[in-house]
């Protein structure tokens, strides 16, 4: 674990596939010990993270903050209804301010794509994207991953299908990148009008028709509809959305008998999946959640523990 060059993780899309898996098997290393009854190992003692939620978060900031304290590190969570952002303070300095404390890592979500990006090129720390607008969730598309190598036990031919609000989701785009370059076939499905306009230019395969993207279907991730990030009236109702991409326990039969059930959360139950789907036998949501913790240890041993002439991840 200790020949890990990268400073900051920002991205997928800039990730190869050895870095992938490189993650994926510290993950693996560090998932026994949610298991113990005394959850915590040295790795990362003495290190302070602050973490910086400027939009609404229970999974993925928890999920954080439980990996920090069982790597033994220090968090300082810093949310922006509390913070000098409401007096005018730009993102910038208060990452800096923050800094001059010194603290070790920046782990930050932001509604600005590209904030994550901007943060890194401003502070000498590490900067982990927890999710910036709709540009990439990396952790996110981390543990989707992570989970579907452990059930599955590889990645490579896999059809993969993602099903939902593609245009607004970050999710999407992160597990598109990670999955293609570790060899899985992605397919992504939605109304047109919630279809990016260069969708084209990802490596996936484009339908419209939930079926097509059902059939056959060795993994299905479902997207909630982000109903916050539309500022316009991109389908006529949630009703007729739910009657065309909901996925329900009939027309995921023509997924495989084995097809794995994903959701990266919050669930709109009954619109993206139903009642049955969501608490089904094919469902590995709740596990999804466990693993995230596993890969987000692994993400902060491996940045916080590197050399100072680390790179960073562009």
């Amino acid at each position: 674990m200790s020949d890990w060059k990268k400073r900051d993780l920002l991205t997928l899309e800039s990730l190869d596939k050895d870095e992938i898996n490189h993650i994926l098997r510290t993950a693996e290393s560090f998932k026994e010990i949610s298991t113990r009854s005394i959850k915590k190992v040295p790795a990362l003692r003495g290190k302070t993270i602050a973490s910086l939620f400027f939009e609404a978060s229970t999974r993925t900031r928890t999920s954080f903050e439980l990996a920090a304290k069982r790597l033994s590190a220090d968090v300082v969570s810093i949310h922006s209804s509390s913070s000098s952002v409401l007096k005018g303070e730009s993102l910038i300095d208060t990452a800096r301010n923050i800094e001059a404390m010194r603290v070790d890592g920046i782990i930050i979500r932001h509604s600005s794509a590209g904030a994550p990006r901007l943060l890194s090129a401003k502070v000498s720390v590490p900067v982990i994207n927890a999710g910036d607008g709709a540009h990439e969730h990396p952790t996110q598309g981390l543990l989707d991953i992570f989970t579907i190598k452990q059930k599955k036990k590889k990645i490579e031919g896999l059809k993969v299908s993602i099903v939902g609000d593609i245009l607004h989701s970050r999710v999407a785009r992160s597990n598109i990148w990670g999955l293609s370059k570790l060899g899985a076939k992605v397919c992504v499905c939605g109304p047109a009008t919630l279809l990016p306009p260069c969708i084209e230019k990802f490596p996936v395969r484009v339908v419209t028709n939930l079926k097509e993207a059902l059939a056959g279907a060795d993994v299905v991730i479902a997207l909630r509809i982000q109903l916050e990030r539309q500022k316009e009236r991109f389908f006529p109702t949630l009703r007729e959305y739910s009657r065309e991409y909901g996925i329900d326990k009939e027309n995921i039969k023509l997924a495989k008998r084995d097809v794995l059930i994903m959701h990266p959360g919050p669930v709109n139950r009954g619109i993206e999946l139903s009642q049955d789907v969501i608490d089904g036998p094919r469902s590995v949501i709740l596990e999804q959640v466990t693993n995230g913790v596993a890969v987000r240890m692994a993400v902060l041993y491996l940045l916080l523990q590197k050399e100072e002439t680390n790179e960073s991840i562009s």
